[in-house]
């Protein structure tokens, strides 16, 4: 049984990395486009526009695997701005302060950053047809 979940592992990462993307880029869409539904009031400026520009086109990046862990480098640290400047004064907890997913996102994309994007992913695409490995230590 071991054997299988190891085999499995690098597709099923794939599988986290795409939905979690898809579900990203709808932040940025809502700060960018207003859709699916309008930007909450006081939800404006310049810091909200480059958020809505990172979660957008980096959660396109993000789904199809594309650049995984410099993305998600830049994602988790936005979610961690997004954290402290958002919701961090709302209480200690997330639960409180309303910042469990920007808390979650952070630390997901924080691992990607070390998985990288799985067996299904642009990056692995570039690294087959390349015939080495990229951004990954030698063997």
């Amino acid at each position: 049984m071991s054997e299988f979940f190891t085999s499995w592992t690098p597709r099923i990462l794939s599988v986290l990395r795409v939905i979690i993307g898809f579900l990203f880029l709808w932040h940025g869409s809502q700060k960018l486009f207003s859709y699916p539904t309008p930007v909450p009031a006081g939800a404006e400026g310049p810091l909200v526009l480059i958020a809505g520009i990172l979660e957008f086109f980096g959660g396109i990046a993000f789904m199809i695997g594309l650049f995984t862990r410099p993305v998600a480098f830049f994602l988790s640290g936005t979610m961690a701005v997004a954290y402290f400047m958002a919701h961090a004064s709302g209480g200690f907890l997330p639960f409180v302060n309303q910042g469990e997913m920007a808390v979650l996102y952070c630390f997901v994309f924080f691992f990607f950053i070390f998985s990288g994007g799985g067996e299904w992913s642009v990056d692995k695409l570039f690294e087959r047809r390349g015939g080495r490995r990229v951004l990954q230590p030698a063997e």
